[in-house]
């Protein structure tokens, strides 16, 4: 018979990993969000376009879906170009995803699908600055880029905080996704005692840690927000 401190061990080696996902996501898809925001709104038509197609698709497709393609993409990809006869080292190692694999897929995944909606709250945030502030700065004798760093991205900062708050906050339910690949986290950690011991209530005791970590996110934003009220566009 399974004791209460197995269980609760489980699941807490499962939400560490819950917790890696959130925190490698984080990491890597807000700068990739700004570089994608910075596309959306190029001079440049072509990237323009090319750039607002690609997020047009990741926002319009569910993140399992994208988890599926990326981790089981590269694997048909060389098993067909094996079978056509155009097999190289590079395919051959595409075919051989592992179990460490399987993370790596989760992260590209959720760093391609996050940074493309933090690319639009950025991209709303940066549109969201009067011109004028631009043009002051300019007079002032500052490059664009003092302009950007000293002047808009604080303002950015303050009006993008809300809607990055709920993006966040979602992505802590949306590491459960990860399951869908095989990778133990925090749902698979409660899951498997239903199939092992026909036991459910380790499973509907993940949503105390899910709770937990999101009330913690939501006190630290509204703290960030306080913070910042002193400013007022």
């Amino acid at each position: 018979m399974v004791t209460i401190a197995e269980v609760f061990r489980s699941l807490f080696e499962g939400f560490v990993v819950s917790i890696e996902i959130f925190a490698l996501t984080l990491l890597f898809a807000i700068p990739l969000g700004l570089v994608i925001s910075f596309g959306s709104m190029s001079k440049f038509k072509p990237l323009k376009y090319v750039v607002k197609f690609f997020i047009w698709v990741i926002r319009g497709t569910p993140l399992m879906l994208q988890l599926i393609v990326i981790f089981y993409g590269p694997g048909l990809i060389a098993t067909w170009a094996a079978n056509t006869g155009s097999a190289n080292p590079i395919i051959m190692w595409l075919a051989s995803w592992t179990v460490m694999e399987r993370f790596s897929a989760v992260i590209i995944s959720f760093v391609i699908n996050y940074a493309c909606y933090f690319s639009e709250i950025f991209r709303g945030g940066i549109e969201s600055i009067p011109k004028g502030q631009y043009e002051a700065g300019q007079v002032l004798g500052m490059t664009k880029t003092q302009v950007f760093f000293k002047i808009v991205l604080l303002q950015v900062v303050k009006n993008i905080i809300p809607p990055m708050s709920n993006e966040i906050i979602t992505l802590v339910k949306d590491t459960s996704l990860a399951r869908v690949i095989s990778v133990y986290e925090l749902i698979w950690a409660g899951q498997a005692f239903i199939k092992s011991d026909g036991l459910l209530w380790p499973l509907m005791t993940t949503a105390i840690f899910y709770l937990a970590f999101s009330g913690l996110l939501t006190f630290v934003f509204g703290k960030i927000e306080k913070k910042l009220d002193y400013y007022k566009n």
